[in-house]
């Protein structure tokens, strides 16, 4: 008769995977300077207080990094792939007008990789103690026979709270009004199965160097959002530039009113290179060429707008033609 199995020799290791949590809580001690949960970290659940709070409005995101991952375990970019899982996410919750909280997230792989899974925390760390969200817990799941080894499954859950009366209202938006765009760091957590396609039929194109420019972590907007509140400007509507470009995540922001923009050019030898490669009406449509975060403010106050962030400038004006048009400006 065959001996019986135990779950370690099926490939999950339960002793290994319960080891890691006291590992990693360091990192998670980190995110809790500014907030702090309500009981202690590793419970079934996270709790936290909304006592500073009036009237609030709970907000959530979740994202994920997508296949620039494969790029990033690749090049050994590993704690950038955990700063993009926050940013994807704490981005989505900052267009609310809201207070990004507490992150969650989920990795999932063939065989527990200590040293992966927490430098990945770890990249998860640095941005969320810039924003001051705290790392509330997760799931790591060991899947043998599911999950393909060297592959790594990688989700984030953000939460979020607003005060009621302090919401970003698109609905405020009218003809004239200004849209104030910030610069971003490279293309971000997006269109990467196109720049994976680029690099691999052209690879004689792209140095090291160029792919380790290109794969810059998403940028964290909240120093943008910050400085609008600080500065007393009112935003009338945010987007995060993420999957569809400029236009698609602009569109949807509009009711019945559009904008014709004039973009500068997207500044770098290895961006530069990728769009030789991609369609000229595609690109627009993939990336965000350059511009990650845009505001919209009425026209008194777009100076005080470009003035909140890296980068910031008038991209144009909110017009009665549906829609949003995208073209670089000529020197």
């Amino acid at each position: 008769m065959a001996g019986k199995l135990t779950y370690k020799e099926a490939g999950v290791d339960t002793v290994k995977a319960a080891a890691l949590v006291g590992e990693i809580k360091t990192h998670v001690q980190r995110t809790q300077k500014q907030r702090q949960l309500m009981g202690a970290f590793g419970l079934f659940a996270a709790a936290y207080e909304l006592k500073g709070y009036r009237e609030p409005v709970i907000v959530t995101g979740c994202d994920g990094v997508g296949t620039k991952l494969e790029v990033q375990l690749e090049h050994g970019r590993v704690e950038d792939a955990g700063k993009d899982l926050v940013a994807m996410s704490v981005n989505d919750i900052l267009t609310t007008g809201g207070d990004p909280l507490m992150f969650l997230d989920y990795i999932g792989m063939a065989k527990l990789d200590d040293e992966l899974i927490t430098r990945l925390v770890a990249g998860m760390a640095d941005y969320l103690e810039d924003c001051g969200c705290i790392l509330a817990g997760g799931e790591t799941a060991e899947m043998p026979g599911i999950v393909p080894p060297g592959v790594v499954e990688l989700s984030g859950f953000a939460i979020g709270c607003v005060e009621k009366s302090e919401m970003v209202d698109p609905t405020s938006i009218a003809v004239g009004d200004v849209l104030v765009g910030y610069a971003s760091d490279g293309p971000h957590a997006n269109g990467w199965s196109l720049v994976r396609r680029v690099l691999a039929d052209h690879a004689e194109d792209f140095s090291k160097e160029d792919v380790e420019a290109l794969l810059a972590p998403t940028r964290l907007y909240h120093d943008v959002v910050q400085a609008l509140r600080e500065g007393k400007v009112t935003p009338k509507a945010f987007a995060h530039i993420t999957g569809g470009g400029l236009p698609e995540n602009l569109e949807r922001l509009f009711q019945g009113m559009g904008a014709d923009l004039e973009i500068p050019v997207w500044e770098g030898e290895a961006v530069q290179k990728l769009l030789r490669h991609v369609d000229e009406e595609s690109r627009f449509h993939t990336f965000n060429m350059g511009i990650g975060w845009v505001v919209v403010v009425s026209p008194e106050q777009a100076g005080a707008a470009c003035a909140a962030g890296p980068g910031g400038t008038i991209l144009g004006v909110v017009g009665r033609t549906e829609g949003v048009r995208v073209k670089v400006k000529c020197d």
